[in-house]
């Protein structure tokens, strides 16, 4: 009876009659202490997130651990890893590439492990690895160089229309979009393309041009033309021309009603720009204009 009356009393649902009953029992007094005292308390702040990370952490603490029975094998698990990262690190510390890069006019000279000499012409890009240089003397080449190489072993150079092997003599490797062309200087050069194999002797040259083999005159001189500050041309396409006059000048070169197909026959100096716009114009019968770093070859009056 009272159990029931306290709860009704506590929630405020007593009748009249049965607040009076309750009141005159000897228990009213101790739970009227007890009712004063509860609402004076404050039920403390509640954090779900920490709750839930306490519950978290308290589950992976009483996770049960699993204990190696056999301690060799485990022994032989950490020694196969460790055998994969030393043998991961040096492959990776061997094969670590050294790389030289030239942007629009800019040039540099580059001095091998074993002496030999490399010159980047403008745009031009080499790696290779040093630390197996004495093994594997291949030079990865995008753009163009000139290379002086030191006699020794067989001395490659790698590019993606072809790639040209020497035992110790001089060249100039052009390897660019589109366009592709080796020059012997002194000694005997041996090009792959398409996989077949070219010879050239000192003063002969092999050129590709949008993929077909075309035929080159006898290179002048003992370097190619852009170590002297210039580029020469002969018979190539204007479009491979104006290329050429980007790099070398860091500038913009855009056309107006001409045939950029139009083979081209001639030379520019790469040190005196309007030298070089006028060295091409002449010949293409062209005109151009200047806009700061752009400039615009047009055909004839047609410049509106």
């Amino acid at each position: 009876m009272q159990e029931n009356y306290l709860a009704k009393w506590l929630s405020g649902e007593l009748s009249g009659e049965e607040l009076r009953e309750f009141e005159s029992s000897p228990e009213y007094a101790s739970y009227q202490k007890l009712k004063i005292a509860s609402e004076k308390l404050t039920a403390p702040e509640f954090d779900a997130d920490l709750a839930l990370q306490r519950l978290k952490d308290e589950q992976i603490y009483n996770t049960p651990k699993v204990i190696t029975l056999n301690p060799f094998k485990k022994f032989l698990r950490v020694a196969a890893v460790i055998a994969v990262l030393i043998a991961g690190s040096y492959f990776y510390i061997s094969t670590i590439n050294e790389s030289v890069r030239t942007e629009f006019a800019e040039r540099s000279e580059v001095v091998l492990p074993d002496n030999s000499e490399v010159f980047l012409n403008a745009e031009s890009r080499i790696s290779y690895s040093k630390k197996n240089w004495d093994k594997n003397r291949n030079i990865e080449l995008e753009g163009e160089a000139f290379f002086k190489v030191a006699k020794g072993k067989k001395f490659t150079v790698s590019t993606k229309h072809g790639a040209v092997a020497v035992l110790g003599t001089q060249f100039n490797v052009e390897n660019r979009d589109g366009f592709f062309e080796v020059t012997c200087f002194e000694g005997l050069v041996s090009v792959t393309h398409n996989e077949q194999v070219t010879k050239l002797p000192a003063g002969s040259a092999f050129m590709v041009v949008n993929g077909k083999i075309v035929n080159t005159g006898t290179p002048e001189g003992t370097v190619p033309s852009w170590m002297n500050n210039e580029s020469s041309f002969e018979s190539i396409p204007l479009t491979y021309v104006f290329a050429e006059l980007e790099r070398q000048f860091n500038i913009q070169v855009s056309t107006k009603d001409i045939d950029t197909n139009l083979l081209f026959t001639g030379s520019f100096n790469n040190t005196d720009l309007n030298m070089a716009l006028k060295s091409i114009s002449t010949p293409s019968k062209t005109r151009f204009k200047i806009d700061g770093d752009n400039v615009l070859f047009y055909a004839g009056n047609k410049l509106q």
